[in-house]
């Protein structure tokens, strides 16, 4: 009976520390996405990809803040889901979380892949499924013995992809200025010289804003993770308050120079990448390795992350009596190793699912994701709307408030609202959009569902 007592008292420990809690969240939005995928988004808008980046670093900016008044206030695993249970009522919390499980899932086996495929490229000899496995397997048991083993990985990865980017940075503001001895290319023309600043139009500016808010997904890592060291209210805090630095820095410095340095319908940009190809261009010895070796240790961050974020959201549905009552399970050294273990299976499922049928099954899954992280954004703001409401009916101090309420959370409801509508519209992203909907319905029928069998159990 002792020993049942003690693993129903169990909980999530404080098992990281200030420095590993601290580098996550200036990199916690640094992945893939901006290494490579941002060629994507210069290739649509041309060198205004700035004013994207600019606008979707600005809501996401409102969003953390908004997030860590909730957070400060009652810092929990379950984040956003939680204030939504509280806020709006169990069925959004319900459905929220369980979306922002399954859009992790499917990025966990996404970032595998990814990785599998740059380590086959340097050794052909070893197929891309086996290294997609052992980087799931070595990443999900290191999760599984304990969150320092998490927090210690992703503090190394987060710092290789801190240094690689102030590195880009100083070099290319050396070619800017002209001394960059390797190549002859210097100045600022190439915002301008293709075409102008906006050589597509302004639409294409608010195609790029839905192509960059995906970069950004993550930042709300750190309200998860915590939960999980001592004094959270202050590591929130400063991560909410660090986040305008790290848009600044890392995304809009980067891209910046990026667009300065080569022309935005170079035809190599999107072959090759943005960062390789700038390097490419000021003649760096090893560009693409370099770029290689930084990418992978940014999907590999990205997975650790996502296993972490994934098992932690569905621990947090499981001891909300909205998953499986297992799920809530917590082992001696405090890790959630069934929802663990059930994300890494979810996980490698996606992997079997893209090697047996590449290209279909699983492109179809993934396409259900395209705008879980605007409704992710969207929940954050009407939760916010409505407990800080409460709150000042209450009289209930709050340590961190958003700027200009209720103005400014009502500014980015609308956007947010607005974003969605233009992508139910647009042919680009309507498919994607409508897939969305259909999982979050689906959910949705399911939290009722749920919801209403205990009911009828609680009155027979």
């Amino acid at each position: 009976m002792a020993s049942q007592d003690n693993k129903k008292q169990r909980s999530l420990q404080h098992g990281l520390t200030s420095r590993q809690v601290s580098m996550i969240s200036i990199a916690g939005i640094i992945g893939a996405g901006l290494f490579i995928g941002s060629s994507n988004a210069i290739a649509t808008a041309g060198p205004a990809i700035l004013i994207s980046y600019a606008m979707t670093g600005l809501l996401v900016l409102l969003v953390m803040r908004m997030l860590g008044e909730m957070a400060i206030a009652n810092p929990n695993s379950g984040s956003f889901s939680a204030y939504a249970s509280e806020a709006i009522g169990p069925w959004a919390g319900f459905t929220i979380g369980w979306l922002y499980w399954w859009f992790w899932v499917l990025i966990i086996p996404v970032e595998a892949i990814a990785g599998a495929d740059i380590l086959h490229a340097y050794f052909p000899g070893v197929p891309s499924w086996l290294f997609a496995f052992l980087i799931m397997l070595v990443l999900s048991g290191t999760n599984l013995i304990s969150v320092k083993n998490f927090g210690a990985f992703e503090y190394w990865f987060a710092l290789v992809k801190v240094v690689a980017i102030i590195a880009f940075i100083v070099v290319c503001t050396l070619a800017v200025f002209g001394f960059w001895p390797l190549a002859e290319v210097s100045g600022v023309s190439r915002l301008w010289d293709n075409g102008g600043f906006m050589p597509n139009g302004f639409g294409t500016v608010l195609g790029g804003v839905l192509i960059t808010i995906f970069s950004f997904f993550g930042a709300e890592i750190v309200t998860i993770a915590a939960d999980e060291t001592a004094n959270p209210k202050d590591k929130i805090r400063r991560a909410t308050n660090l986040v305008v630095y790290r848009i600044a820095i890392f995304y809009l410095a980067s891209i910046f120079l990026v667009v300065s340095l080569v022309a935005w319908n170079d035809p190599e940009l999107k072959a090759v990448g943005s960062f390789q190809r700038v390097l490419e261009v000021l003649n760096v010895p090893g560009a693409k390795l370099l770029v290689d070796l930084v990418v992978l240790v940014a999907v590999t961050s990205c997975m650790n992350s996502g296993l972490y974020t994934a098992s932690r959201m569905l621990y947090s549905l499981g001891a909300r009596g909205q998953a499986l009552s297992v799920t809530k399970r917590i082992s001696g050294s405090g890790v959630p190793t069934v929802a663990v273990i059930f994300s890494t299976l979810a996980g490698f499922a996606g992997c079997f699912v893209n090697y047996v049928f590449p290209g279909k099954v699983f492109g179809f899954l993934l396409s259900t994701t395209g705008a879980i992280a605007l409704l992710v954004y969207l929940v954050i703001a009407v939760s916010q709307l409505r407990m800080r409401a409460r709150a000042e009916r209450e009289g209930r101090p709050l340590e961190l408030k958003m700027w200009l309420f209720p103005w400014l959370t009502w500014l980015v409801i609308g956007t947010i609202v607005m974003v969605l509508g233009y992508m139910l519209f647009s042919d680009a992203y309507r498919y994607e959009t409508l897939m969305t909907a259909g999982v979050t319905l689906f959910i949705l029928l399911v939290s009722l569902t749920q919801r209403r069998a205990k009911v009828v159990a609680q009155t027979a």
